[in-house]
């Protein structure tokens, strides 16, 4: 039989008059683009075509028709030639019946099994097959409407009428996707001597394959099935021996178990829904745009670049609610496919718990201890989703920051994580921290409430609804910081040659893991930390909540904004910190509009002030950006009750506090790295002429405590001033009370106490001076340190370095605070700070000089000789400088 030239002379279609009418009547509703442009050009001339479609539909087959109509293509409509087939077209799925016919499922492998016996019979013939894939309304614009989105593309095989709406509604954004022609001839040779039959399933098997790639790479991987990974968590083996051992241990039947098990994944599960992503797309736009004044992300393209190839897991830092929500959206409108996210189960409330299911969101309880069965199950989804490739985003700390400091990683997800990838490591995994920065939240009253010991008050549908108060306010700017991202493969190197080989059995746990999950934590909180967006906010809250009074003359804080942001100007912090662009009398006129302050007219001057609750929640701003200033902190802390020190003795405290700031602050540095951001800090303080540097700058001092530069100064320390506080109280009640007295948990609720009656009788302090969990870190880096360790009894003890800690806080802190402290601190009788320091004293003082000493520890052996030299009126002689502000002696 003759073969027909595909390309020159494109035959008409012989479609029923019914079926030109109605692609007539259907033309104005759909515009088509073709993809690619020309796709003619893929067609080889003389051998015949048989288009392939996904799934049967007439509206498929009308757009399919004008599509080959408008590219010159041989019409799907025609008969195809060789063979008995009236259509040069047919579906992977088809389905028989309009209105009231019957459903019959038919096999692709009939069409394609005349195909193979048509060319059987003739040698010399061949038929391309050309995979074509129809998309009506893959990515609806903003403009095409709400509804829209419900009827735009996805992976659920839809009904008639459903398709009809999704033609009328989004048919103006019709993709029709022309793959390659493949040579069925050819490939008959390859497949050598097999059956048609089981030939024409392998094809329709490869076929398949192809169209799920397609569609994965058009509108984002299959994830709606949700029954289809809820079966294939119960059926691995993990679970069954869980199920199997639950049974036994519970005295149930094997059917209650796995009940159980399926209830459980159940409610862990997310149930994807595209329709619903997109739906909430459009209702998150209209409230972000009446909530917030702008949304921005920053380094998004690099973190777009990194992500093609890997299980990519979005680790952002947790400071409200709406970071679920304000990462999914803006991803999705970025064209990233929306991740999974872990939510916590307290969040599966009526109406809303599945509208975020349907988002992505899978849900966890808070604690698995006691409970087997959900651990494994939990583990294993978790374990079916990397092995799928789905992108998730948890939050490493556990909950929200009431503070606005990044909080003590809760490893748990990531260590189910890297036992995941250690199982199948198909894919590499790859985490992406992220800093999110607000100007004002949602939940700052109720952050207050729980630091100053409220209960924390419960999720729940009434809640929510009493909360809708809070969209009548605007809470300006909101910053999407993507920090450099973190690949789990070198870690693993890193710490095993032989990781591949030694986690070849799924239940073994080696012995280096738990590092691994350690030191990954560390790197995302610090990693985070690294892309800090500096807002005006978080510069306005630095300077002022350093002032006693939280208040400042309007020179002043001019002066002090322009200070800081040269100082992370000059001496950044990392390439991803981002910093406002506001000039400080822009910053300053921002805060009045936001409400964080308010002027005070004056004659001599205006005033910027704020006060009460608003100056309890401006803390949360400071406390974002706290690691930013920590080097300019520590060398200013140094000056406040010190008008002369050596650098040496700068460099030489701030190695010992380094340990404790940087767990507290995730800062990125070694010790020696620390040291060389102090040189760095202290260089800028001597230019910027707040310091003086004397004797080829090895001894550095401040002026009199009138003077300007002497008072910026003291407003960069106070912002770290109150961690040294908290570090004292921890170590005075530790040493009031003795050795071989308390535990770490007694340590820690005396410090807390300690902590909130001092903030009761002083000036006003942030509820996060008295958090726990601050103290806690500290007496956990003291026992890391060996500093303080706990002895047979579970009682704390500590040795000699506990006593140089006291010594050393007289340099920071001043007398009257050291004095306070140890009034209220909890112990027995005595004051063991004044004898402990004597102590040291007369050791210190009868080291040997060595005979090739610099004379800058000459210097600084000569000022600690001073100070244990008046340990009996506690006044050093540089702190009784600056406390009476004379000339400096020499």
């Amino acid at each position: 039989m003759q073969n027909m030239s595909t390309t020159d002379t494109p035959a008409r279609s012989r479609a029923p008059w019914w079926f030109n009418l109605a692609g007539q009547l259907l033309e104005p509703w759909v515009r088509i683009r073709r993809d690619p442009a020309e796709p003619a050009a893929l067609l080889q001339a003389g051998a015949p075509v048989c288009y392939v479609i996904e799934r049967d539909g007439f509206s498929d087959g009308l757009i399919l028709e004008r599509a080959c109509r408008e590219a010159g293509l041989p019409s799907p409509m025609q008969p195809l030639s060789g063979t008995r087939r009236k259509r040069s077209v047919f579906a992977l799925a088809r389905r028989d019946g309009w209105l009231f016919g019957r459903n019959r499922k038919r096999s692709p492998n009939e069409p394609l099994g005349q195909l193979v016996r048509s060319l059987e019979v003739e040698p010399d013939r061949d038929i391309q097959i050309v995979p074509v894939s129809i998309y009506v309304g893959r990515a609806p614009t903003r403009e095409s409407g709400w509804f829209s989105v419900l009827f735009s593309e996805n992976w659920v095989v839809v009904g008639r009428f459903r398709r009809l709406l999704a033609v009328l509604l989004n048919g103006r954004d019709t993709v029709v996707h022309f793959s390659t022609p493949v040579s069925l001839r050819s490939v008959m040779n390859e497949a050598g001597d097999i059956r048609p039959e089981r030939f024409a399933r392998k094809i329709a098997r490869v076929l398949r394959t192809h169209f799920r790639r397609i569609r994965a790479a058009v509108i984002g991987p299959d994830l709606s099935h949700r029954r289809t990974v809820v079966d294939a968590v119960l059926n691995a083996e993990p679970v069954r021996e869980a199920i199997a051992a639950t049974a036994a241990k519970e005295h149930i039947s094997p059917a209650k178990a796995w009940r159980k098990a399926h209830d459980m994944v159940m409610e862990i599960s997310a149930d994807y829904s595209h329709p619903v992503v997109r739906s909430a797309s459009f209702l998150l736009s209209n409230f972000w745009n009446k909530l917030y004044d702008g949304i921005a992300m920053h380094h998004f393209e690099k973190a777009r670049a990194a992500a093609p190839g890997h299980e990519v897991v979005y680790v952002p830092c947790h400071r409200s609610h709406t970071d679920y929500l304000l990462m999914s959206y803006q991803l999705h409108v970025s064209g990233v496919v929306v991740p999974h996210i872990a939510a916590g189960v307290n969040l599966n409330l009526p109406v809303i718990g599945p509208i975020l299911r349907r988002g992505g969101a899978f849900f966890l309880r808070r604690s698995f201890k006691g409970n087997a069965l959900y651990s494994v199950v939990f583990n294993e989804y978790v374990a079916q989703l990397i092995d799928r490739g789905v992108p998730m985003e948890y939050f490493i700390e556990g909950g929200r920051s009431r503070t606005g400091r990044l909080l003590a990683p809760r490893a748990g997800m990531l260590a189910m994580t890297v036992r995941a990838f250690l199982r199948a490591p198909r894919r590499p995994v790859l985490f992406q921290p992220v800093y999110i920065g607000y100007e004002k939240l949602m939940e700052g009253k109720s952050y207050i409430g729980e630091l100053s010991g409220k209960p924390k008050e419960k999720e729940s549908l009434l809640g929510l609804l009493r909360g809708l108060k809070v969209l009548r306010q605007r809470y300006g700017h909101v910053a999407l910081n993507f920090g450099e991202p973190i690949e789990l493969n070198p870690l693993l190197d890193a710490a095993s040659a032989n990781w591949r080989v030694a986690t070849a059995n799924p239940d073994h746990k080696p012995e280096w893991l738990g590092r691994v999950v350690d030191e990954l934590a560390d790197r995302i909180q610090i990693n985070i930390n690294r892309a800090a967006d500096v807002n005006p906010i978080n510069l306005l809250a630095l300077a002022i909540l350093a002032t006693p009074k939280h208040a400042m003359a309007e020179n002043d804080l001019l002066a002090q904004l322009e200070l800081m942001k040269s100082l992370l100007e000059e001496l950044p912090y990392s390439d991803r910190v981002t910093l406002t662009s506001m000039d400080p009398p822009g910053i300053i006129a921002y805060g009045e509009q936001m409400g964080w302050i308010r002027r005070v007219r004056h004659p001599l001057g205006d005033v910027l002030m704020t006060e009460g609750e608003q100056a309890v929640l401006l803390s949360y701003f400071r406390n974002n950006v706290l690691h930013l200033t920590a080097t300019a902190a520590w060398v200013a802390c140094c000056f406040l009750n010190n008008r002369r020190m050596s650098r040496g003795s700068v460099l030489r405290l701030g190695r010992i506090i380094y340990p404790f700031i940087q767990g507290e602050l995730f800062l990125p540095w070694d010790a020696d790295g620390f040291c060389t951001q102090l040189q760095a800090t202290i260089d800028f303080f001597v230019r910027r002429g707040l310091l003086e540097a004397t004797g080829d700058g090895r001894v550095l001092e401040r002026g009199p405590g009138q003077d300007d530069a002497a008072y910026q100064l003291k407003i960069i320390a106070r912002s770290l001033i109150q961690a040294f506080e908290r570090y004292y109280i921890t170590i005075a009640a530790l040493v009031k009370n003795g050795p071989h007295t308390l535990t770490a948990a007694e340590l820690e609720n005396a410090c807390a106490l300690t902590a909130q009656r001092l903030s009761l009788l002083n000036e006003l302090s942030a509820p996060e001076f008295f958090d726990k969990a601050l103290f806690r870190g500290f007496i956990h880096k003291l026992r890391e340190s060996r500093i303080v360790w706990t002895d047979e009894a579970g009682k704390l003890d500590y040795d000699r370095g506990m006593e140089d800690m006291v010594r050393d806080a007289r340099v920071i802190l001043a007398r009257e605070v050291r004095h306070s402290i140890l009034k209220i601190t909890p112990g027995g009788d005595g004051d063991k700070e004044t004898h402990a320091p004597a102590e040291v004293a007369k050791q210190d003082d009868a080291r040997p000089v060595p005979a090739d000493a610099s004379s800058e520890a000459l210097h600084e052996r000569h000022v600690v000789s001073e100070q244990h030299a008046h340990a009996h009126d506690e006044v050093t002689p540089v702190a009784a400088e600056a406390d009476s502000d004379a000339p400096p002696k020499d």
